[in-house]
């Protein structure tokens, strides 16, 4: 993969774009709509994700991290800058082109992703960019519909818990690299041993909020809970890596239940 695309946490980068298509899809949204809701989404999140590289570049290079591109010096600084903010750029309008309240709630989920990289990662907040960002994710790709409508509550609710899920789950691999380095977020607080069973249970809720919401008679939501379930189990009685694995499943299976439940 390019440095430059590496640079963009393009992986992660391409889970958010594909969720948000997945629930435009489920909202149901006409094609072109989708592919809107698509671009900006993918323009929010290579800004983001650029900006987070650029941001920790100098903290990279004390911790000697090899995987990223800047640390590496296969980019200049100013050059993922620069893309940094060309996406940025771009997401303004591509986002304001999906509505104007709908845009503006997007534009408000990149902004509260870059405050995480800008310093709430070092706090006990750090969770809250998250929870606010995969939240208003939802709420924006049902008001760029047309009609524009506001999601029930408990879509928003869903998608703030699998975002605080994410956050810790995508934290653990660098927690000692972090630490080493100055950051000391919530995941850092809390430690390896209890990283595994706090996400687990973060995203365990966030599995029933959804069956309450779409309703827990529904074949699609028992077959969901039943597989969470039993992944939390396997958490619940594992360590290391079988742990991690099983919360990262619990994480799929939400979003799966997320965009099953619809309206």
């Amino acid at each position: 993969m390019p440095p430059l695309l590496r640079a963009a946490h393009a992986g992660p980068a391409l889970a958010v774009v594909v969720l948000a298509a997945l629930l435009a899809v489920a909202d149901g949204l006409a094609v072109e709509r989708v592919g809107l809701v698509a671009l900006a989404v993918l323009a929010g999140q290579l800004s983001v994700g650029w900006s987070n590289d650029a941001i920790d570049a100098g903290r990279d290079r004390v911790a000697g991290r090899s995987d990223k591109p800047l640390a590496r010096g296969d980019l200049r600084d100013r050059t993922v800058w620069a893309a940094a903010v060309l996406a940025l750029a771009a997401c303004v309008p591509l986002s304001l082109a999906c509505g104007w309240v709908a845009g503006l709630v997007h534009l408000g989920c990149v902004a509260s992703a870059w405050s995480y990289n800008a310093g709430l990662k070092s706090t006990p907040w750090s969770f809250a960019p998250y929870a606010v960002s995969f939240g208003a994710l939802v709420v924006f790709v049902s008001l760029a519909g047309r009609p524009s409508v506001l999601p029930p509550w408990w879509q928003p609710v869903a998608g703030a818990l699998l975002g605080v899920g994410a956050h810790l789950l995508n934290v653990l691999p660098d927690l000692a690299d972090d630490a080493a380095t100055g950051v000391h977020g919530l995941p850092h607080r809390l430690g390896a041993r209890w990283l595994p069973p706090v996400a687990t249970g973060v995203l365990v809720a966030g599995s029933l909020v959804v069956a309450l919401g779409a309703g827990i008679g529904r074949p699609a939501v028992v077959a969901g809970l039943v597989v969470v379930l039993l992944l939390a189990a396997v958490a619940a009685r594992s360590r290391g890596r079988a742990g991690f694995l099983s919360a990262v499943g619990i994480a799929l299976a939400d979003v799966v239940l997320l965009v099953l439940a619809g309206r």
